[in-house]
């Protein structure tokens, strides 16, 4: 199998009609690693909003249990990805992520604001560190897909191109980036959890690594001190270099989902997606959004 074979599959589909399937192809066999990743700044980019930070420190959910609530997202959101949104497994997932969001008082921008992100950093992550830059029909099918789920979600005034996805996410951030100070406290357990999945010998070296890759704006909005010119570019030039170590490797045979990851460490002996996620308030019953 030649190694751009799968990218042209992906230009033979229609990027409409056929999204999730192209950005299964994209996540699962092109670029697993890199979506990884990219997700994870997508969810980490939130916090520095303070309306989201500060619900997500009073729910306790990432900083006392950050492994639980890392895992639980990455494996909702991986179902819906691999099965579709006409199987079962999307249709319990979306079920358990609206009922999880209908037991807080959330606000619907910020809603959307975090749908944008999940379709905007992970072309910015791969166009700059990935194997090979996102073709135009990836990029498509990745903002059809999450404009579908965000239908099933019940967001209002979803965007409707990638480009107004990138748009709605750079305004938002600067009209609400600010400092808080338990946005920090949530900031600081993520940072934590991901150097804990090495060496603890490792862990400042890791966590300075995580910085490096960091822009401005989270940097100061969080108040951290930004690493010095010479290791961001060191840490960026090393990522790079590994996508194009990459791309001199055969095509993945056989997709890899954020399931597989070795990240996910708290279900060792398998999981039901019903039982995924927080318990909603007493009185909620079902999935409170109509399903499209």
């Amino acid at each position: 199998m030649k190694r751009f074979a799968r990218l042209e599959q992906i230009r033979r589909m229609d990027p409409h009609r056929d999204a999730t399937e192209i950005y299964r192809l994209s996540l699962a066999y092109e670029f697993p690693w890199d979506f990884t990743r990219a997700l994870e700044l997508a969810l980490y980019r939130t916090y520095a909003v303070p309306a989201i930070g500060r619900l997500l420190a009073e729910t306790a959910e990432l900083t006392d249990r950050t492994q639980k609530r890392y895992d639980d997202t990455a494996l909702l959101l991986d179902a819906i990805v691999e099965h579709g949104f006409g199987s079962d497994e999307a249709t319990t997932a979306i079920r358990r992520i609206n009922q999880m969001h209908r037991s807080y008082d959330i606000d619907d921008d910020d809603m959307r604001y975090v749908l944008c992100t999940f379709v905007v950093m992970p072309k910015r992550w791969i166009d700059a560190y990935g194997w090979r830059r996102m073709s135009r029909h990836e990029i498509v099918a990745s903002a059809v897909h999450y404009r579908t789920l965000g239908r099933h979600m019940g967001i209002k005034d979803i965007p409707q191109t990638y480009e107004e996805f990138e748009s709605c996410l750079d305004a938002y951030e600067a009209a609400h980036f600010a400092w808080d100070e338990d946005a920090r406290r949530v900031s600081d357990a993520t940072l934590d959890l991901m150097a804990s999945w090495y060496p603890r010998p490792l862990a400042p070296v890791l966590r300075t690594a995580t910085l490096a890759l960091l822009d401005d704006s989270l940097l100061r909005t969080f108040r951290y001190v930004p690493p010095s010119a010479a290791t961001r570019a060191w840490v960026r030039r090393a990522v790079r270099l590994r996508g194009r170590a990459v791309r001199l490797l055969p095509p993945r045979r056989a997709p890899h989902f954020a399931r597989q990851n070795w990240e996910i460490k708290g279900y060792p002996y398998g999981y039901r997606l019903a039982d995924l996620g927080t318990r909603p308030e007493p009185g909620v019953r079902g999935c409170p959004v109509r399903h499209v």
